[in-house]
């Protein structure tokens, strides 16, 4: 029974030694299950934090990259639905774009504090009538505190941190060079209408939606635009003239390059200018443009066998009678002076004896050929009507010299770019196109003359253009000076260059209205400096086209080859 008994204590002793070796084993497999579970927790919060970072990161770039995209202004372009298309230069420099604009109106009932809004109205804007404004907060009807605000304005508006002010969008006509192309892109209404100028004229393929990524291309040049329009203002203070002009055009196709009248505008400010003095004066002034006419009467004498150069003119009489009038020159010319002469030194009375041997009806057929007498045909719509003209008494004697008969700057131009270029009649144009007819006004032979004629005005010692002298470019001329009958005071002085006259490639004409004697300006005349005396134009308007020349001749030259090959023949020899 004993060794029963002691059997049985120790089967107890045993069992409760693996009893409690199993709760020990339970135990520790409930710590390791806790342990498990905590470790899983910490990576899921681990993971969902890490997400959270990772969200935000990519939302942080995506906008980073979204605010740079902001600045692309090719992006920006095209997510914005143009109305209108862009104005670009013949080189791609912008001229004039559709950009998003705002106008300013208020919700009164979004006011909250109407007599803080208006103080802080007062402070911001004092030029806005505060108490029209009251007024009409008290109406508490919706209206426009101001359209077409500027950047500024609108920053102003938001800084004041209203949610009574309301933004409107809508599409704004932008000029990027204020000014320096007003007489020629015009304007467009609040309404994206073309009112004027280029924008007028092509309204109807400017809001071509088919087009509205391709810009219109102009045949001018911003930089050569800004140089000469730079040295005619300079001109208009340094001979104290009201107004002037300046034309520069390429003879072979018409292209207009530059085409400058002063005074100008910003056309950004949309002001209703009612001033003559400023209108187009290259398209749209009629003047008489006085001796420029000399080379027409010359040019005709020549390519009809009537004269040569070399033909001399013999007897020449100190004034001619025509009806009632009397003719002269301004000064003692020789009795004997050759063709080439009579235009180097600018006779009037020879002139007049050349013009009789043409006769009256090949002046009529000349100037109808190169359209002289009509409205000038251009893409846009501000040009001028020549005064009516008839054939009667001493007409054909004063036409010979540019009296009594009248044009625009622009038709003069292009007449003497049709005589110069071989003889070809050419259109003015503003856009780039094809010269479709080849009508010829002249002779090659002639246009070569004459060619020759105009060089010698410029480099002979009687020539009247000595000032347009430039090393190197060539350039050969006429100058034209004009008086109004009535007041003598006001005086219109042109020279019309053309260079290089070996095989011309550009006429630049440039005009000044009633300048003055510059009496300060010292002169470099044929090596001598000299003081201003005088008023022709070969004081002033030629003086002025050779600053212009000196500085567009390196553009141009780098821009033409054929042009390049002139100057460094010419600087060569």
């Amino acid at each position: 029974m004993k060794k029963l008994k002691k059997n049985k204590n120790l089967n107890i002793n045993q069992a409760s030694f693996y009893f409690e070796d199993f709760l020990e084993t339970r135990k520790k497999n409930k710590i390791s299950q806790k342990n498990t579970v905590s470790h899983d927790r910490i990576y899921l919060l681990f993971f969902l934090f890490f997400s959270l970072i990772l969200i935000f990161s990519l939302r942080i770039i995506h906008i980073s990259l979204n605010k740079i995209d902001l600045f692309n202004q090719e992006k920006s372009s095209n997510n914005f639905s143009l109305i209108r298309r862009d104005i670009v230069d013949r080189n791609g420099t912008l001229i004039s774009r559709n950009i998003k604009s705002f106008h300013a109106a208020i919700n009164p009932r979004l006011i909250n504090n109407k007599d803080n809004f208006l103080i802080k109205l007062r402070l911001n804007f004092p030029d806005l009538s505060v108490e029209k404004i009251e007024n009409k907060l008290n109406d508490e009807k919706y209206f426009y505190l101001k359209k077409r605000i500027s950047q500024i304005e609108k920053e102003k508006l938001w800084n004041m941190g209203e949610k009574g002010i309301i933004f409107e969008p809508f599409e704004s006509r932008i000029y990027t060079h204020a000014n320096l192309f007003s007489h020629i892109i015009g304007q467009v209404d609040y309404d994206n209408y073309g009112i004027s100028g280029v924008e007028k004229y092509f309204d109807k393929e400017l809001k071509d939606r088919n087009l509205s990524n391709v810009p219109l291309q102009l045949t001018l040049d911003t930089d050569i635009q800004y140089l000469i329009n730079q040295e005619l203002n300079v001109a208009l203070k340094t001979f104290n003239a009201t107004g002037g002009g300046s034309l520069l055009m390429d003879v072979e196709n018409g292209e207009i390059i530059s085409l400058v009248s002063l005074p100008n505008f910003d056309i950004n400010l949309r002001k209703n200018l009612k001033d003559k003095k400023y209108i187009n004066k290259i398209t749209k002034g009629v003047y008489e443009l006085g001796s420029i006419f000399k080379t027409f009467t010359i040019a005709l004498a020549m390519d009809n066998n009537i004269l040569t150069p070399e033909t001399v003119i013999k007897n020449i009489p100190n004034s001619i009678k025509c009806s009632n009038h009397e003719i002269s020159d301004i000064k003692k010319f020789p009795k004997d002076l050759s063709v080439e002469d009579i235009l180097i030194r600018s006779s009037n009375v020879g002139t007049i004896l050349i013009a009789r041997q043409v006769g009256e009806e090949k002046f009529k057929k000349f100037f109808e050929d190169v359209k002289l007498l009509k409205s000038p045909e251009l893409e846009i719509e501000e040009v001028g009507n020549p005064i009516n003209f008839s054939w009667n008494k001493c007409k054909l004697e004063t036409v010979s010299y540019g009296h009594g008969i009248t044009t625009t700057p622009l038709q003069a131009t292009t007449a003497y770019a049709s005589i110069v270029n071989g003889g070809i009649i050419i259109k003015p144009n503003l856009v780039k196109k094809n010269q479709q007819e080849r009508t010829r006004l002249i002779s090659k032979k002639t246009s070569e003359k004459i060619n020759d004629i105009l060089r010698k005005v410029v480099t002979a010692e009687e020539g009247t253009a000595s000032q347009a002298d430039i090393d190197g470019y060539y350039v050969g001329g006429k100058t034209g000076t004009s008086q109004n009958y009535q007041d003598k005071k006001h005086n219109l002085n042109t020279f019309i260059s053309v260079f290089p006259t070996q095989k011309p490639k550009y006429a630049l004409l440039v005009m000044l209205e009633n300048p003055q004697v510059a009496k300060n300006l010292i002169y470099d005349y044929r090596g001598v400096k000299i003081k201003g005396t005088r008023n022709e134009a070969g004081w002033n308007s030629v003086y002025v086209a050779g600053k212009i020349i000196k500085k567009i001749g390196p553009i141009l030259a780098i821009k033409s080859e054929d042009f390049k090959h002139h100057y460094v023949v010419e600087k060569i020899n």
